[in-house]
């Protein structure tokens, strides 16, 4: 029983290709951390220790990504929904696997580039059945009843 794997795809992408979502996610998750927690913190240290008679007001930090109505936040959204949601159709579709291979999951093999039938690993299981002839096989089709209708 041999596991073939099909490398080739794999081995031709580039590595930003085939990583660019999760970079785009940790960078977007680093910026506001940096906008909303750190930058912060640090200019009301600063404040703190300033000196300067004309800087007596307490300044507030203004988010660098609020400016221009948040429109950072609203390109970052839809780069990152739209990549989301193309990850989505991939997996779907059965284009990508992940990284260590096909992992082989309750319902069988996870993709189409294994060689080994999940019923062929323990043949004292029954074949598995699709739901339709499941509900078909258990369910007794009833007619409705009949109304008169007066």
């Amino acid at each position: 029983m041999t596991i073939k794997k099909n490398n080739n795809k794999a081995s031709s992408e580039d590595w930003m290709q085939s990583r660019w979502r999760p970079a785009m996610g940790w960078m977007y998750m680093a910026v506001c951390v940096f906008d909303f927690i750190i930058f912060p913190i640090l200019w009301a240290v600063v404040q703190f220790w300033e000196n300067s008679v004309a800087n007596d007001a307490f300044r507030q930090w203004n988010p660098l990504t609020l400016q221009g109505a948040g429109l950072f936040h609203m390109a970052m959204g839809a780069v990152l929904g739209v990549a989301a949601y193309g990850r989505t159709q991939e997996k779907v579709a059965g284009a990508a696997s992940p990284p260590g291979g096909n992992i082989p999951g309750p319902g069988g093999n996870f993709g189409n580039d294994l060689s080994v039938n999940s019923a062929s690993l323990n043949p004292a299981q029954p074949s598995p059945v699709s739901p339709e002839a499941a509900l078909s096989a258990s369910v007794p089709k009833v007619s409705p009843p009949r109304i008169p209708i007066v």
